[in-house]
């Protein structure tokens, strides 16, 4: 219960809707007395200039909102959108579902058959690939990583270009390894010029730099940023300016081409199982007659689930969206098909989302356009389907996920009383929960 929902309410749009607000969605229960609640002429002028706010605020019970504004315009709906993910891939998927890894032998070839696990790792590939000394297989021909459960591209139209090199904006491949990240740090001390960049020795990419390290007056006075580059054999490159710190800088790297990444940790694993190669290492389908032995699961259907929503992870998104895909429509997954697949499951359900822009699962691209009304729909199917489980999958405001430290919803009286999703993009700001 919400004993003081109108406070609550209007706690969380003036806190949250005081940024430029693109889309808002907020079904609550229970709404407070009629004599109470907000109007629309009340929360508009807490909204900077210029900005666009959508809203949408009604009971479970209900499909019509006590409380709404341009509900019918299509805005960037950002990681909101792994809500209509998550609800397709629970009500399509079987909860068995799981991703699949498996090393499989053809006379002197093996190959590893990638099907998009998401949260594979290199443990994973070593505890695969232990098998073949294990079976005598210390010399082999050919070795093939097939990636043929995806195709098209592994980035969605309209993913911001500047941010294709940092982690959240990893690329969403069949052939998937480390969720496609590399971790490092960078180095800016007084003592030295130039900036240093240190990468752990066992992780193939290359990163070198010329940024200068500069102080924080420097910095600001010479307009003066730190920028990264990447080309597609994984190499990496910084310039600009960092400001001097004290302790390194974390840096988390996309890994460009993922295939290249694994044919990489792959040729370093069997040398260290000190298994002979005779022949190269393909990026190519599984010979067609072949014998598996043996295979890695990934966590289950809900676990996943939990931690793209919880976590508002991308890389599972994407790649659940695929899988989707790939499974509706009998054919390698991509970006089209499964997101024709979302459409049609949840229309199954009587979501119209026919008017919807969907182009991933993610919502990091900008192109993707929904509606209040269409989220809010989404929302409350998830509300009066618990068995689907995927209420308490969700953020709690305060507690944890995404919802553990934004500021709109952290504090009394709303902590730990609101679960939802986030989602932000450049100049969108998004909420849909209960």
């Amino acid at each position: 219960m919400f004993p003081a929902l109108s406070h609550c309410l209007a706690r969380i749009l003036r806190l949250a809707l005081i940024l430029c607000l693109a889309l808002r969605v907020l079904l609550i229960t229970p709404l407070a007395n009629a004599s109470n609640q907000l109007t629309i002429e009340q929360l508009t002028p807490l909204l900077p200039k210029g900005s666009q706010a959508a809203l949408w605020v009604s009971d479970t019970q209900h499909t019509q909102p006590q409380l709404s504004q341009q509900v019918d315009a299509l805005l960037p709906p950002a990681s909101t959108q792994k809500l209509l993910t998550g609800l397709a891939a629970r009500l399509y998927l079987p909860s068995t579902f799981r991703f699949s890894t498996r090393l499989v032998q053809a006379g002197d070839d093996i190959a590893l058959i990638f099907n998009g696990d998401p949260l594979l790792t290199r443990q994973d590939i070593r505890q695969l690939l232990s098998q073949l000394p294990r079976r005598g297989l210390d010399n082999i021909n050919n070795v093939y990583l097939d990636g043929q459960a995806f195709a098209g591209r592994p980035r969605a139209p309209g993913w911001p270009w500047d941010i294709l090199a940092v982690c959240y904006s990893a690329p969403s491949t069949a052939i998937t390894l480390d969720h496609n990240c590399v971790q490092g740090a960078i180095y800016s001390q007084p003592d030295h010029a130039l900036t240093r960049v240190h990468v752990p020795r066992h992780q193939p990419i290359s990163v070198t730099s010329n940024a200068r390290a500069v102080t924080e007056d420097q910095q600001i006075a010479g307009h003066c940023g730190l920028d990264l580059t990447a080309t597609a054999d994984n190499q990496y490159h910084f310039s600009g300016c960092l400001a001097h710190r004290d302790r390194p800088l974390p840096l988390n790297f996309a890994v460009q081409t993922p295939s290249a990444y694994v044919k990489a940790v792959v040729a370093n694993e069997l040398a260290r199982l000190k298994v002979r190669i005779n022949g190269h290492i393909l990026v190519a389908p599984a010979p067609s007659q072949h014998r598996e032995l043996a295979r890695h699961h990934s966590k289950p259907l809900a676990s996943l689930l939990t931690t793209m929503l919880k976590d508002s992870d991308n890389l599972i998104a994407d790649n659940l969206l695929k899988a989707l895909g790939r499974r509706y429509f009998q054919q390698p997954g991509s970006y089209r098909n499964g997101v024709a697949a979302v459409k049609a499951i949840l229309q199954n359900e009587g979501i119209d989302l026919s008017s919807a822009i969907l182009v991933d699962g993610s919502g990091l691209s900008r192109n993707n356009r929904l509606s209040a009304r269409q989220l809010a729909s989404v929302v409350h199917y998830i509300s009066t389907h618990p068995e689907l489980g995927l209420v308490n999958m969700l953020s709690t405001a305060g507690i944890n996920g995404t919802l553990k430290y934004r500021q709109s919803v952290r504090h009394a009286p709303i902590k730990g009383r609101l679960k939802a999703k986030s989602g932000s993009l450049y100049g969108s700001f998004n909420l849909a929960g209960y």
